[in-house]
């Protein structure tokens, strides 16, 4: 079965090269998790720029890929057991890349597991989290004059900025050495500077993670994938 007989997605953004993964996304940070991904692992990729109007994400072609009707999503025609495989979740296409290319997860089963559960802290944490800090804080949500919202959002960003800049003391990575985990995190923690709320959430109070943000984009491969796909200008 061809992927375009198993989705319809590629009729809206068609492929140039059916042969390499897929990258259906935009630059947010849950997008950008992707891309990085991609490039630092070198596996040979196309990106197609999903936006997130509903015209995009709401038509049929990208529900059939993710009916979740969110970026980002992968193709990947060689996927396991020589079949294609299409994947949505974020978290969920970080593991599947690493696992494909056998990099960022860890030497051992005890590592990936390790590297797991801060993945998982992103997921179910942060990243919801910050979401909505930046919804009550920058966007329409900070029109809302009930101020408890906000607070609590405000509150548990902070909370879970320190749990980050807690586990950086004394290490480069999260998990001790480079990996999924701080592609999923480090994004997240950027995203606070698009919201305009670090000094809500005391962000220069935590060296660590201030560090951490920094050597985590002044990777190369970092720095090429979190502008891709590229916005339309």
């Amino acid at each position: 079965m061809t992927q375009n007989a198993q989705f319809s997605v590629g009729e809206r953004w068609p492929a140039k090269d059916p042969s390499v993964i897929q990258l259906y996304s935009y630059p947010t940070p849950n997008g950008v998790k992707a891309s990085i991904m991609l490039e630092e692992t070198g596996l040979p990729y196309e990106a197609h720029l999903v936006t997130l109007a509903d015209a995009d994400v709401k038509s049929p072609q990208f529900l059939s890929l993710n009916p979740n009707n969110k970026i980002p999503a992968i193709i990947d025609p060689n996927g396991p057991d020589g079949h294609p495989i299409g994947l949505f979740e974020s978290g969920a296409i970080l593991l599947y890349l690493a696992e494909k290319s056998g990099k960022f997860l860890g030497q051992t089963q005890s590592d990936k597991h390790r590297i797991t559960q801060w993945l998982m802290f992103q997921m179910g944490g942060l990243g919801p989290m910050f979401g909505q800090l930046g919804f009550f804080y920058k966007f329409v949500g900070s029109e809302i004059e009930d101020p408890r919202p906000r607070e609590r959002y405000i509150n548990e960003a902070k909370r879970l900025l320190n749990v980050v800049d807690q586990q950086l003391e004394g290490q480069d990575w999260i998990a001790g050495e480079f990996s999924i985990a701080d592609i999923a995190i480090a994004p997240w923690l950027n995203a606070l500077d698009f919201y305009g709320a670090k000094d809500v959430v005391g962000w220069d109070d935590h060296a660590n993670a201030v560090a951490y943000v920094e050597r985590f984009f002044a990777r190369p491969a970092v720095q090429r994938g979190k502008n891709i796909p590229a916005r339309d200008q």
